[in-house]
């Protein structure tokens, strides 16, 4: 007897829509067919009227463990993922212990064993001294090596041009750069602080963190990762300028690629009056025009892949009046589908779109093993979807451990209706399905 049944889905898969059962025995996809009905399982979902899709597979997410935990944690903010529909993830390095060492790795692993709800990996960090370390990684060991090229602090903000050189040269795997260049800001927020003072109105956010910072060190990222050959992946792009730096077409075939994030798509900077330093993040939320240029860009084949930058932190620090000591960061896992499912609706992105810079392409990008499609063989990571049950977001269904959501009383147009995860529902009704440490370790394939 298999394990669950799913009947009459409307599945979205490589780019084709079609009414299917779905057959899923010890964690993996067994069959799939038209008419499964008479198959026995231990479970069986009927799906008439709502969309199957491959989970969302988040490349850049902060959960804060080590050392951060009193903003989020792996088991808090897993389960806030797959209840948003994000079946694996992969987590950045700027944790306290920083991850810089290849013991402080596969500590974070060990963590995500004993923790995760969703499948997961994690970035190597790079710094301006661990460049033997990094040359030490196997490149299927981790997800990639990050390189914060602005917007970090200390030994992780690598700024040295001769160390980012030897990063890109030598890194195996895929390099993967947040693009900002911090003297420019520092010299724009030194003009601001003197304007006035602390408490710079956050609406400069994004002339403080500006296009042209941006800008500058993007194009340093792609023509260093030109000269090396290096296999790199930006991270949040946010200006239509920055778009001409790279190049339209299936991310199979790509050397350079590119990420959108959630936020960046779904908000624009006239948000900032109403929310204030809930949107404060960096890269910085710019205008309109730039939302719709990304929009664009996604359907361009222009940006390859949609992630969250998912970054919590607690509701009393981004309630500090000085713009200094607000933070930067959003909450999103659990709604960054559901967002996305909103530019559906209205007629921007389609589902096959969603699926394909969600799922398919983060699997051929990263070359990730049995994941991100609905095949036979495959491990079963889905999410089912219902389009005509709206959900609002109230501090009451908020999952993640700081509590709050910019999206706060936002009633998508979609709601997620069932999660699973290797095989197991995860999250079903409104509900998380409490079945431990589900979360297996990504494989990958380089």
């Amino acid at each position: 007897m298999a394990d669950l049944l799913i009947t009459n889905a409307l599945v979205v898969n490589e780019d084709q829509q079609q009414e299917l059962d779905i057959l899923i025995r010890d964690g993996r996809i067994e069959k799939i067919g038209s008419d499964l009905q008479g198959e026995s399982a231990k479970q069986v979902i009927d799906a008439r009227g709502k969309v199957l899709l491959p989970g969302m597979i988040d490349d850049q997410v902060h959960f804060r463990e080590p050392g951060v935990t009193y903003k989020a944690d792996i088991t808090t903010e897993s389960r806030a993922a797959v209840a948003g529909g994000i079946t694996s993830f992969m987590e950045m390095p700027n944790v306290k212990p920083p991850t810089l060492t290849l013991a402080a790795l596969e500590e974070k692993f060990d963590l995500a064993a004993a923790k995760s709800a969703a499948n997961y990996s994690f970035y190597l960090g790079a710094s301006n001294d661990n460049l033997e370390v990094i040359k030490q990684l196997d490149p299927d060991q981790a997800c990639g090596v990050k390189v914060f090229m602005g917007a970090s602090t200390g030994n992780m903000l690598v700024d040295n041009i001769q160390t980012l050189e030897g990063i890109f040269r030598e890194a195996p795997g895929i390099v993967v750069t947040h693009c900002e260049d911090t003297p420019m800001i520092a010299e724009i927020e030194a003009r601001y602080r003197a304007q006035y003072g602390d408490n710079i109105p956050v609406k400069y956010h994004p002339e403080i963190r500006s296009r042209e910072a941006c800008y500058k060190s993007s194009s340093l990222a792609v023509d260093l990762a030109k000269k090396f050959g290096t296999q790199l992946h930006v991270l949040h792009l946010t200006t239509a300028e920055e778009l001409a730096l790279f190049q339209a077409g299936p991310v199979k075939d790509k050397q350079i690629t590119l990420e959108a994030c959630v936020h960046h798509l779904f908000f624009s900077e006239e948000d900032y009056l109403t929310k204030g330093s809930q949107i404060k993040c960096n890269p910085s939320i710019k205008s309109a025009s730039d939302r719709a240029a990304l929009l664009q860009a996604v359907n361009d084949d222009v940006i390859d892949i949609i992630a969250t930058d998912h970054a919590p932190h607690t509701w009393e620090e981004k309630q500090e009046e000085s713009y200094f000591k607000a933070p930067a960061g959003l909450p999103l896992v659990q709604h960054a589908l559901l967002s996305l499912l909103d530019h559906h609706a209205n007629g921007t992105l389609s589902l096959e779109k969603i699926v394909r810079k969600t799922s398919h392409n983060v699997t051929d990008r990263y070359k990730l093993i049995d994941r991100g499609y609905i095949r036979e063989g495959y491990w079963a990571d889905l999410v089912l979807v219902d389009l005509n049950t709206p959900y609002t977001v109230t501090r009451d269904n908020v999952l993640y451990k700081c509590g709050w959501s910019p999206f706060e009383s936002h009633t998508f147009k979609a709601s997620i209706d069932t999660t699973i995860v290797n095989g197991q529902v995860v999250y079903q009704d409104g509900k998380l399905i409490e079945r431990g440490a589900i979360g297996k370790r990504l494989q990958f394939d380089r």
